[in-house]
């Protein structure tokens, strides 16, 4: 196995698409960017996800099982609440279901706001090495709030989320449009990913791929060039620690996009206060530790 990646190494890709395998992510290959995924990768907002669901359905008289929560993982939210309303068999009801469901969710992640083990490490190590953006099926506003809650929204250049012209993943858009607005070519990036449909979103732009959290089926788990169980992998960090510092421009943001420019008052105070900020979110709860019991019925 090489060191740092799957048996034989995975497929460098020309137009999202695999070639032969030799190894990948080694010590003489560096990315030009890195572009997270938010939910799951970054923030522990997975389990904040599945409640979500479970209280709106149960709303509805019903309650997920483990085939959906596979199905619902990774979605659009917009199409989760379609999925949702089909399964209490109320198609009609799906706009209302996705609305509640973002409420939901937003109140969760306000009230106990977790990063993923190791996120902190690896951004911080990753941002010496190269610009960082985050690819994201939710809206700009949660993810915004989302990384704010955990003190890592200042080391991000830009955040692309699906609108009007950019498809959700799996289409390969958002992740394609954030390695266009950090300025290099899909196949010289590398996305961090915890769900299947965005590992295919990243390949389809011909990023390479850590995938991360429980390893999935062989034929989904093949997607990644290299797969952990958390971003704190000793192989991951060993890795991206011995990656060249890249000489570039401060977060000042000279490159940001005109969308991104309203964010850098609010950033810039708080990249000079990063210590201060990393001090405050030790004291946020890490995954593992004791949990609260949802009195609206979370799982």
């Amino acid at each position: 196995m090489d060191p740092v990646g799957l048996p034989g190494g995975s497929a460098p890709r020309q137009n999202g698409k695999h070639m032969t395998r030799p190894p990948t992510l080694d010590p003489d290959w560096t990315p030009e960017a890195v572009v997270f995924d938010c939910d799951g990768t970054l923030i522990d907002s997975e389990q904040h996800w599945q409640r979500a669901r479970a209280i709106v359905l149960r709303g509805f008289g019903h309650a997920p099982d483990e085939e959906f929560a596979e199905r619902a993982k990774g979605l659009h939210y917009r199409d989760c609440g379609v999925l949702m309303a089909e399964l209490v068999g109320a198609p009609d009801h799906a706009q209302d279901m996705t609305q509640q469901l973002l409420n939901t969710f937003r109140a969760l992640v306000a009230r106990e706001p977790v990063s993923t083990r190791g996120a902190r490490e690896l951004v911080r190590t990753l941002e010496r090495v190269a610009p960082l953006a985050v690819a994201s099926n939710c809206p700009e506003d949660v993810v915004r709030f989302s990384l704010e809650s955990v003190n890592l929204r200042r080391h991000f250049r830009h955040i692309v989320v699906p609108d009007d012209r950019i498809r959700p993943k799996p289409h390969p858009d958002t992740y394609a449009e954030a390695a266009r607005r950090l300025g290099v070519p899909g196949g010289r990036a590398l996305a961090v990913e915890d769900s299947v449909n965005g590992m295919k979103a990243a390949v389809a732009a011909g990023l390479r791929v850590v995938g991360v959290g429980p390893r999935p089926a062989p034929k989904d788990a093949a997607l990644a060039d290299l797969w952990v169980a958390s971003l704190d992998d000793p192989a991951l960090m060993a890795w991206a620690e011995s990656r060249p510092t890249a000489a570039r421009p401060e977060p000042g943001r000279a490159d940001a996009s005109p969308a991104d420019r309203s964010d850098t008052a609010h950033t810039a105070g708080a990249a000079d206060a990063s210590d201060s900020a990393d001090a405050a979110d030790a004291k946020v709860p890490r995954p593992g530790g004791p949990t609260r019991q949802d009195p609206a019925g979370a799982s």
